[in-house]
């Protein structure tokens, strides 16, 4: 007696003009299999389609209902750096800056929308690039500190050394150093 195996898989290489060799599987389904599965479609479908008739069709869940996200992957407060960056970059009305700003850049790059006259947006100090205020302090918010078009660094060279003290003060390492320089 012979059994025949209920998933059949055989490769194959093939050759294209060029002298690539090209692969793939292919799998062989028994056909009572699909036509259990062809059976199965049919009566789903004849049930919708019976639920419809009796206007009962609002019973019926058709769509996917996907879990609570859960308390973790709620949104974390910006970090130190993010923060202070955002202070550091001015904000201003789209209709408020200069005429050059309008015609260099009329379309956020990062959310690719026209900027309008009433929307915040930052100014990069290094580049001058502009952003709407949400896009680019989400850009900040994943701990980015490039403009997220050129790479330029947002802190200009300029002040690096204001923004690493307040940087500094604001984590609370240096309250700790003093308290541990000071035990000896």
């Amino acid at each position: 007696m012979k059994i025949l195996p209920l998933i059949t898989l055989s490769a194959k290489t093939y050759s294209f003009p060029m002298g690539f060799p090209v692969g793939y599987a292919e799998v062989f389904f028994p056909n009572p299999f699909l036509h259990t599965l062809t059976l199965l479609g049919l009566l789903r479908n004849l049930v919708f389609f019976l639920f419809h008739l009796l206007g009962l069709s609002d019973f019926l869940e058709t769509e996917v209902a996907w879990p609570e996200p859960r308390p973790s992957d709620a949104a974390k407060p910006p970090s130190i750096s993010a923060v202070l960056i955002r202070d550091l970059l001015p904000l201003a009305k789209f209709g408020d800056s200069d005429a050059s700003a309008r015609e260099n850049g009329c379309a956020c790059a990062v959310c690719l929308f026209e900027f309008s006259e009433e929307e915040e947006i930052r100014c990069m100090r290094n580049c001058n690039h502009i952003f709407h205020r949400t896009c680019v302090d989400r850009w900040i918010d994943h701990d980015h500190k490039t403009c997220p078009l050129c790479r330029t660094p947002f802190v200009p060279d300029d002040m690096l050394d204001d923004y690493n003290q307040r940087l500094w003060a604001a984590s609370g390492v240096n309250d700790f150093y003093t308290d541990y320089t000071s035990s000896f």
